[in-house]
């Protein structure tokens, strides 16, 4: 019989671990499962042009006309419920299950909901195309937006939604919003976005409950003031999708625990994407990146695991980019607290700049806003210093 490699997960690091084994040569059977009905589609518009309306499903999928070529055998709208690690077979809600000679983990992260939030109506979380659907079918009849959380989805819900006309207030426990990736300082010049296009930013206040019947009206803060509102965003981060492998043996952390090669500690196991925390021999712990490149990217080091031919490993350098209001954010690197942040190119105040941070006078990361052939100039430098020291 020919060797089968299950992929759970079928959105975009599913799809590319299944490109991958194709182009490794893998000529087996690949059975990719994933839990939406929907085909795999590209994530980052849902926060921007679809909820817009101004794209489509068809602007947004994944798929590709060469992807018909690769044998594909889909098992969408199933939902993986355990995995057998002695006979690697994967488990399936409905009752079935599917045995692999390879299981690859893609089973990506879910968005982080407000305690005390289910069943008021009017109050939306953005991780899926159905949650994109049915905040963009509610955004359109209203007029006022909370948005709670100051990261880059709520950012982006923001931007999209005082381009259409609504009155939006984001509100943020932390003093100042983006400083765990960019630095307070430069952290509080991107957040300088909202209120240049009249989003009110509140900042260094939590929020102590909803306020509705049934249906949303407003939002309490913990210091009393309460914020009407049409519609709620909860954009307060992620939980990575693996307590289905509970009872799996597969190790866990805060995602699927792997090596720098993406393999598990189970034989004939790797995960990739959101839902995989893998050994950084920089950081000297277990990291969990949820970017889209590294999505794309970091299944062709699972596949070559998972096919005994990879060869030695070189470390990622993360790469992010948030469109906000018409200006691109673009970043690259690890920043760390204590580096040095120094404006290259253009003015902060203007937003358009190139920031590099330097740590022990080399460079660890670049910032760039509005600047994107600097910008780009300076990651591939980022790439080729950290290829050079691997």
């Amino acid at each position: 019989m020919s060797p089968t490699v299950a992929v759970v997960g079928a959105s975009l690091a599913g799809l590319s671990a299944a490109r991958a084994l194709r182009n490794q040569s893998y000529d087996g059977r690949i059975v990719v499962i994933g839990d939406e009905a929907h085909a795999p589609y590209d994530r980052p518009p849902l926060s921007k042009e679809f909820l817009a309306g101004t794209a489509s499903l068809d602007d947004i999928t994944l798929g590709a006309p060469d992807d018909e070529d690769l044998g594909l055998e889909w098992r969408l709208h199933t939902t993986a419920v355990g995995l057998d690690h002695l006979s690697r077979s994967v488990l399936l809600e409905d009752g079935s299950e599917i045995r692999a000679d390879g299981v690859v983990l893609a089973t990506g992260a879910r968005a982080r909901r407000l305690p005390g939030s289910e069943g008021l109506d009017g109050v939306h979380v953005l991780r899926s195309l159905d949650d994109a659907i049915a905040l963009r079918e509610e955004l359109a009849a209203a007029g006022r937006l909370v948005v709670i959380g100051a990261g880059f989805i709520g950012a982006e819900v923001a931007s999209t939604a005082r381009a259409l006309g609504l009155e939006v207030t984001v509100v943020e426990t932390q003093p100042v919003p983006l400083a765990g990736p960019l630095g307070a300082e430069m952290g509080a010049v991107c957040a300088g976005l909202h209120a240049d296009h009249g989003t009110r930013l509140l900042t260094g206040t939590g929020v102590a409950g909803l306020v509705g019947a049934g249906r949303v009206e407003a939002v309490e803060l913990t210091d009393g003031t309460r914020l009407p509102a049409d519609v709620v965003l909860v954009g307060i981060g992620a939980t990575p999708n693996i307590e289905w492998l509970a009872h799996s043996g597969v190790a866990l952390g805060n995602g699927v625990l792997t090596d720098a090669r993406c393999v598990t500690n189970i034989p004939g196991v790797v995960a990739v994407g959101d839902c995989a925390a893998a050994w950084s021999a920089a950081a000297e712990r277990h990291v969990r990146i949820e970017h889209w490149t590294h999505a794309l990217e970091q299944p062709a080091t699972a596949a070559a695991a998972l096919l005994g031919t990879g060869g030695p490993t070189t470390t990622p350098v993360p790469y992010f980019w948030s469109d906000q209001y018409g200006a691109r954010i673009q970043f690259a690197g690890s920043r760390r607290d204590g580096d040095v942040a120094r404006v290259l190119e253009g003015s902060c105040a203007d937003r358009s700049f190139l920031v590099v941070y330097e740590r022990h006078g080399q460079p660890v990361a670049v910032l760039g806003m509005n600047q994107p052939r600097l910008f780009t100039r300076w990651r591939r430098q980022l790439r080729s210093a950290v290829l050079t020291q691997s």
